[in-house]
C-alpha cells in the first residue's frame, strides 16, 4: 500500500471540500426559480405571433399539386394547401394558377380560391377544373391572399 506525504494529502481533502463548498452554495440562491410576469410575457408573445401571421399569410400558407387533361379537354388541377401558422386558422384562400408551355411560357394567370377553413398545422385539398389555353403543359400554383 503507498501512502501520500501528510501535506498532499492534506491539501487533496481540502480541495475536495472546498470545491463542494463551491458547488453547494452556487445552486443555493435566494431568489425565485420561477419568473412572476411568464404568464405575462407568453401572451404578449402568443399575441405578437397571432399579428405576424394575420398579416402574412403567404409566408404561412403552402400549396403544392399537379395538373391532368380530362375528357372533355378541360385542365384538372389537384392540389393541397398546408397551413404551418401556430395560432391563426385561414379561410377563403386565393391561389394563383399560372399555365405554362413546354418551353416555359407564361400562357395564361387564373385566380381560384378556395372557401374551406383550415386551422393551425392542418391541410385542404382541393380539385378545379379549367380551360387552360391550347400549348399548355405544366400548371404552377402560388397562395395570394387568404382570410383569417
Amino acid at each position: 500500500m503507498y501512502f501520500y506525504p501528510v501535506n498532499v494529502f492534506i491539501m487533496k481533502c481540502l480541495l475536495i471540500i472546498l470545491c463542494c463548498l463551491v458547488s453547494g452554495l452556487m445552486s443555493c440562491s435566494n431568489e425565485k426559480s420561477y419568473d412572476i410576469n411568464a404568464s405575462n410575457k407568453y401572451e404578449k408573445g402568443k399575441g405578437s405571433l397571432e399579428e405576424i401571421e394575420k398579416k402574412n399569410p403567404k409566408q404561412f400558407l403552402r400549396v403544392n399539386g399537379n395538373s391532368k387533361k380530362n375528357l372533355l379537354r378541360q385542365t384538372v388541377v389537384k392540389g393541397n394547401i398546408y397551413n404551418n401558422a401556430k395560432i391563426v386558422s385561414y379561410k377563403d384562400i386565393s391561389i394563383k394558377l399560372k399555365f405554362f408551355s413546354k418551353t416555359g411560357a407564361l400562357l395564361q394567370e387564373d385566380i381560384d380560391v378556395v372557401y374551406e377553413s383550415i386551422h393551425p398545422g392542418g391541410s385542404y385539398t382541393f380539385k378545379s377544373k379549367h380551360f387552360a389555353p391550347k400549348g399548355a403543359d405544366s400548371v404552377g400554383m402560388t397562395v395570394i391572399d387568404a382570410k383569417f
